[in-house]
């Protein structure tokens, strides 16, 4: 699990169709991250790039209910600005917390999570609960296998994977709401389209629109690393998407990774780029196995 890597906490809020994740990082955690969709629903991803001047992330959340699901991100603010973390500012503490939605308003009949859900998922991380994967929290109403036709997707999820070099420890967290199938390392469907066998990809006319198709991910290490080597995870964070769906990145999708790293123990960042990868995949399957 992400929670396998110390000091990194996560939990959720579950409503009836969509839901919230939160991950809430240690003080000192540098965070990046990279988006390739072509459509995503984010907020404060740019501060993310290299070369923009705060490195600190204070909490990652995660949610359904499309745009309107950033919301969420107001009530974990609140919460952390409470406990005095965030950038030290002249008017107070500005908590970091970089957020990304995916797109499930037709299967939750219209649910959009707030700022109550937010802070429900934020305390549910801190209380140390068991993390719980599959149909929680961001991926309540994900869906996979959409690409021969959305009338054939099947339910996705929400899955998390580990792996350790050393002292270092390597955590990852995948919402997979992904347009393609989610695939094993020798290229069998775990999950996907049930469409017949032959049936065209991306048959016409079908109602394909950009940004309601969106894996997210959250890579976690106790390694030290600096800002721009957390956007080399990211970069090898979706290696492990592309290993993990078929087809990924497509246009429709709105992927995004962010990365963090708590700075407890020393790290080797290649080898650490390797077990990203891994754990990336490993973690997209697990969501729907």
């Amino acid at each position: 699990m992400i929670t396998d890597v110390p000091g990194i906490r996560a939990g959720h809020w579950t409503g009836a169709g969509t839901g919230v994740t939160a991950v809430v990082a240690p003080p000192g955690t540098v965070g990046s991250g990279e988006v390739r969709g072509g459509a995503p629903a984010t907020r404060e991803t740019a501060l993310l790039d290299p070369s923009r001047l705060v490195d600190q992330v204070d909490a990652i959340v995660l949610t359904g209910g499309s745009a309107f699901g950033l919301a969420t991100a107001d009530g974990v603010m609140g919460h952390l600005a409470a406990q005095e973390r965030g950038v030290a500012t002249s008017g107070g503490p500005v908590p970091i917390v970089p957020t990304a939605a995916v797109f499930d308003l037709a299967p939750s009949g219209g649910e959009r999570p707030g700022p109550d859900e937010g802070v429900a998922a934020a305390v549910a991380a801190e209380g140390g609960s068991p993390f719980e994967t599959g149909r929680v929290g961001a991926g309540r109403g994900a869906t996979v296998g959409k690409w021969r036709g959305p009338d054939h997707a099947v339910p996705g999820g929400l899955g998390s994977a580990s792996a350790g070099d050393g002292d270092a420890v390597v955590g990852a967290l995948a919402v997979v709401n992904a347009i393609g199938d989610v695939v094993a390392a020798d290229g069998t469907v775990l999950a996907g389209s049930t469409a017949p066998p032959g049936s065209p990809a991306f048959p016409e006319p079908q109602p394909f629109r950009p940004g309601e198709n969106t894996t997210l991910v959250v890579v976690a290490t106790n390694a030290r690393l600096t800002k721009a080597d957390c956007h080399l995870l990211a970069v090898s964070a979706h290696h492990g998407l592309a290993r993990s769906l078929h087809p990924s990145h497509t246009r429709f999708d709105g992927d995004v990774v962010f990365t963090l790293a708590t700075g407890a123990v020393d790290g080797h960042l290649d080898r650490l780029r390797v077990l990203t990868t891994e754990v990336v995949a490993a973690a997209v399957r697990s969501a729907v196995t």
